[in-house]
């Protein structure tokens, strides 16, 4: 089985890493045929961890995991955080294929994305 951990930073404030979590489980909702299961998991500042999501995952039967950073930029976390994490889960779980998929704010929906968005703010 397949399954799509959505990294986001993570926050102090519980109702931003509630919105996370609400939006793995509309990913889930869509992508029912391509991910197994979807599973939100946070770099810092709240849980579950990435560690924990990975073992989250492994828990539902993953032997494939797709690890989406939910940035905006690639900064250090995009560039270098989130891989070393990916790189422990991967030393941890030798029978899971972890990969890593371009960070959101890479993808070339993006500007279309920002007009919706302003469109729909105006």
């Amino acid at each position: 089985m397949k399954a799509l951990l959505l990294i986001a930073h993570g926050s102090r404030k519980q109702a931003a890493n509630e919105e996370i979590c609400r939006l793995a489980q509309q990913v889930e909702a869509l992508g029912g045929d391509d991910y197994g299961a979807v599973i939100a998991a946070f770099l810092e500042l709240a849980e579950p961890s990435i560690q924990q999501g990975v073992e989250r995952c492994a828990e539902l039967g993953a032997t494939e995991i797709v690890a989406v950073p939910y940035f905006l930029a690639a900064g250090r976390h995009v560039a270098q955080d989130i891989p070393g994490e990916l790189a422990c889960a991967r030393a941890g779980h030798p029978e899971l294929s972890i990969e890593l998929s371009q960070y959101v704010g890479d993808n070339e929906a993006m500007p279309d994305l920002v007009l919706r968005c302003s469109r729909q703010g105006a």
